[in-house]
C-alpha cells in the first residue's frame, strides 16, 4: 500500500532507541520514552499561503528528523507503525 500525505503533512517511521544503556542495563518497553527521531517516508506537496501560492516543504523523503513528543497521528500499514505529522510538529532535520 502506498500513502501520499496531503497538504503540509509528512509520513514518518520512528527510529527506535537502543534497548540497553552503558552499564548493560536492559530497559523494558513500558519504561521507554516515545522516540523523537524519525525517518521521513513520504511528504505532502506543501501548504498554500493566503494568496494561493504553494509553500514547498522543508523536508524530503529519506531525511532524519526530530519530532515533538506527542504530535501526530499513529497509523499501522502492513504491520508497520508510522506517524503522520503536520510540518509544525517537525522540530529539526538531523544532519549526519
Amino acid at each position: 500500500m502506498k500513502i501520499k500525505p496531503l497538504g503540509d503533512r509528512v509520513l514518518v517511521e520512528a527510529i527506535e532507541a537502543k534497548e540497553t544503556v552503558k552499564g548493560g542495563i536492559f530497559i523494558p518497553d513500558s519504561a521507554k520514552e516515545k522516540p523523537q527521531e524519525a525517518k521521513v517516508v513520504a511528504v505532502g506537496p506543501g501548504k498554500k499561503d493566503d494568496n494561493g501560492k504553494l509553500i514547498p516543504m522543508d523536508v524530503k523523503v529519506g531525511d532524519t528528523i526530530l519530532t515533538s513528543k506527542y504530535g501526530g497521528t499513529e497509523i499501522k500499514i502492513d504491520d508497520k507503525e508510522y506517524k503522520i505529522l503536520n510540518s509544525s510538529d517537525i522540530l529539526a532535520i538531523v544532519e549526519k
